[in-house]
């Protein structure tokens, strides 16, 4: 089943138990669905629905934190609701911990040692870490050393990528 064949039967039951938190998430998506294949040229692929769910869960987060820093509970209540909905039809992320362990491995099965091979792990098509490259380049800086050189751990991550990360 589809995402949008999905979002619509969701959207449905949510209709019929009169879940307004789950109605407005929902409708959400299914703006966005409907605008990408307009703009597109009819469907949209799996890769572009993931993107699509994160900028939409991305937008929202940035929303909430204005509405917090405003002190406007009521606004950053829906918000949190309409993240919660989308964040259903996203894949689980990866925990820092488990990004660190698998990092490692790569580190390891690749004889990667040094910042110097900083580009060839980032080549690597098993780095498929998608939008955690912040805790990808925290984790490769973390293996490199304690950071006590100004290049390696902690924040030297940013330095490592060569752009800033997070």
């Amino acid at each position: 089943m589809s995402l949008e064949e999905t979002i619509n039967s969701d959207l449905k039951a949510a209709m019929l138990k009169k879940d307004e938190a789950a109605l407005r998430g929902l409708r959400a998506v299914k703006q966005a669905i409907l605008m990408a294949k307009t703009s597109g040229g009819g469907s949209i692929s799996v890769e572009d629905e993931l993107k699509m769910l994160q900028k939409l869960v991305k937008q929202r987060k940035e929303s909430l934190e204005i509405f917090k820093q405003q002190d406007r509970e009521d606004l950053a209540k829906t918000e949190i609701e309409e993240i919660a909905v989308i964040e259903k039809y996203l894949p689980k992320q990866m925990s820092e911990d488990e990004i660190r362990s698998e990092l490692q491995n790569i580190l390891s099965q690749n004889n990667i040692n040094s910042p110097a091979d900083m580009g060839r792990l980032m080549g690597l098509e098993a780095l498929g870490a998608g939008g955690n490259r912040g805790t990808v380049c925290r984790g490769v800086a973390g293996g490199f050393g304690d950071g006590s050189d100004g290049v390696a751990g902690g924040n030297g991550g940013d330095i490592l990528c060569g752009k800033t990360c997070g």
